[in-house]
């Protein structure tokens, strides 16, 4: 029998939701101070993670969890690369599927 592959999990600073490291969008704080979108999750710096969805998007930026998270206030040019890149995945209008090892096999 193999073990199952350790997956990081992470939570959506906005509904708090714990998913895997992968399907969540991380914004980064650099260590300059630049807040900005970080594709693939490797950029020093103090990160934020983000369910795929506009409605994550929204509640964080309104709520001010996002700049509350990354100790720093966040941009309009930032929120909008953020927006953009959710819009061109189109990944708000699916959620990501939920697959469980079988627990017998």
């Amino acid at each position: 029998m193999t073990a199952a592959r350790h997956r990081p999990q992470r939570s959506c600073v906005a509904c708090r939701q714990v998913r895997a490291k992968s399907e969540l969008v991380r914004i980064v704080r650099t260590p300059q101070g630049d807040v900005r979108l970080d594709p693939v999750g490797k950029l020093a710096g103090r990160g934020a993670y983000l369910c795929p969805s506009l409605r994550c998007l929204e509640q964080a930026v309104k709520q001010g969890k996002l700049s509350r998270a990354l100790a720093s206030p966040i941009g309009p040019e930032v929120i909008e690369a953020v927006r953009e890149a959710l819009s061109e995945a189109g990944t708000e209008a699916k959620a990501p599927e939920r697959r469980f090892a079988d627990a017998g096999a």
